[in-house]
């Protein structure tokens, strides 16, 4: 029992004494004003991050609005484009055509066969232009504007290929008329012999 007792005895006197060894350091201090500090950086820092994220919101409202302005122009020149071609499509064709269709090198049988072709070419823009039409003032299709910007430069291209093919034509059957017309001259030219 006197055992037991000397060791409950040590045991307790450890346990007493090693505490306060534990505490001596002391208790440790907090310092109000660095925590005050650090608490104002933080709500700072929360403000500014706050601000960040309202400016990058705004710079990607303001970059579809420029893609979406860059868009309509892209139309509009588009537009612009197709009217130029229609135009000088339908010049050439008036001048050329009446200028073709009025040589006497070109046979009766003939008449037809040109103008048609001509009138194929004509019809042709026309239902282009309607189709324009109906893409840029109907709602009912569902398009965005990268969408029409794309669809009327495709048309712009048929166009200045429909320009194309009547300046082909047209220089074809010039062709055609300045050989008629130079067998003509030697067919019924004076012969001095």
């Amino acid at each position: 029992m006197k055992n037991t007792f000397t060791t409950f005895v040590g045991i307790f006197a450890l346990a007493v004494l090693f505490p306060i060894r534990g505490t001596c350091q002391g208790m440790p201090v907090y310092d109000n004003t660095n925590f005050i500090s650090f608490t104002k950086s933080l709500i700072e820092s929360a403000k500014q991050t706050s601000q960040l994220l309202k400016t990058v919101q705004f710079l990607k409202d303001q970059k579809d609005n420029i893609e979406k302005v860059n868009n309509v122009i892209k139309q509009l020149k588009a537009v612009r484009e197709l009217t130029k071609n229609n135009q000088r499509l339908f010049e050439l064709v008036q001048r050329d055509l009446r200028e073709i269709l009025n040589s006497p090198y070109i046979k009766s049988n003939e008449i037809n066969r040109i103008s048609e072709s001509f009138n194929e070419i004509i019809e042709n823009s026309l239902d282009g232009l309607e189709y324009i039409d109906q893409i840029l003032s109907n709602n009912n299709l569902k398009m965005t504007d990268a969408e029409r910007a794309e669809v009327l430069k495709e048309m712009e291209l048929q166009s200045k290929e429909m320009v194309v093919e009547v300046e082909a034509k047209t220089k074809r059957y010039r062709e055609i008329i300045a050989f008629r017309e130079l067998q003509h001259k030697i067919n019924n030219r004076e012969t001095k012999y």
